[in-house]
């Protein structure tokens, strides 16, 4: 049966030794990594939208501030300070029961400890009333309170992911933090999600589900609220 975690695997990094080398190269400056500004303090408003502009095209969703604060401030803070700018969505996780296309998409910084912000408290649905379905947006994670700068987005609805109290199994107790919902761009989202899986990717879990070419992911950035109507 497949385990139902969006696990969150780092990519694994590999030291190539040249035992006998024949002859001194040249040392190579490499461009400084980017350096991001620390997130803003100020409050947000109880919604906020955020559009992700892909190679495959743009993505808006809108975050819920007032009932997951943790989570959506979190990702409103990682596109404010440019943090998703060049990452990937990397990954398709088709599920093959149910009505189709059943699954997730599932990108951002990869554990990446340049871009990632502190880890964020882990907020169940039970508790926030936003449920897992198609075109949610989820924190991926480790363990509940690990999640950091990835972020899953729903293809269908996923209710396995929800929160189940009343479980046994600490993982399925916890369930996932869902904190927003795509608003533009689904079109976009199934795009991605039917595109060509890599044979060799991936690691346990997550084999079979890496995209053979990763989308990048342009620039994620906070658009600016609608005007409030006039009064009359």
């Amino acid at each position: 049966m497949l385990k139902r975690r969006f696990v969150l695997l780092a990519p694994l990094a590999v030291l190539l030794v040249a035992a006998t080398p024949v002859k001194k190269r040249p040392v190579v400056a490499r461009p400084p990594a980017p350096a991001y500004p620390a997130p803003s303090t100020t409050p947000l408003p109880d919604k906020v939208r955020v559009a992700l502009d892909t190679e495959a095209g743009r993505i808006v969703v809108e975050v819920d501030v007032k009932h997951a604060p943790a989570s959506a401030t979190n990702f409103v803070r990682y596109a404010e300070t440019k943090r998703f700018d060049g990452t990937v969505l990397y990954r398709a996780m088709h599920l093959p029961w149910g009505e189709q296309p059943n699954g997730l998409i599932q990108g951002g910084t990869r554990g990446d400890p340049k871009r990632n912000l502190p880890p964020v408290a882990h907020e169940p649905t039970n508790v926030t009333g936003i449920l897992h379905k198609a075109g949610t947006l989820s924190m991926a994670r480790y363990a509940p309170g690990t999640a950091t700068g990835d972020f899953s987005i729903m293809v269908s609805d996923q209710p396995g992911l929800d929160a189940q109290p009343d479980s046994a199994d600490p993982e399925a107790k916890a369930g996932y933090a869902a904190f927003g919902q795509v608003v533009e761009g689904m079109d976009v989202v199934k795009a991605i999600f039917a595109a060509p899986i890599s044979e060799t990717e991936g690691e346990g879990i997550m084999r079979g589900q890496i995209l053979a070419k990763p989308v990048k992911i342009l620039t994620a950035r906070r658009l600016p609220e609608a005007p409030l109507p006039s009064a009359p």
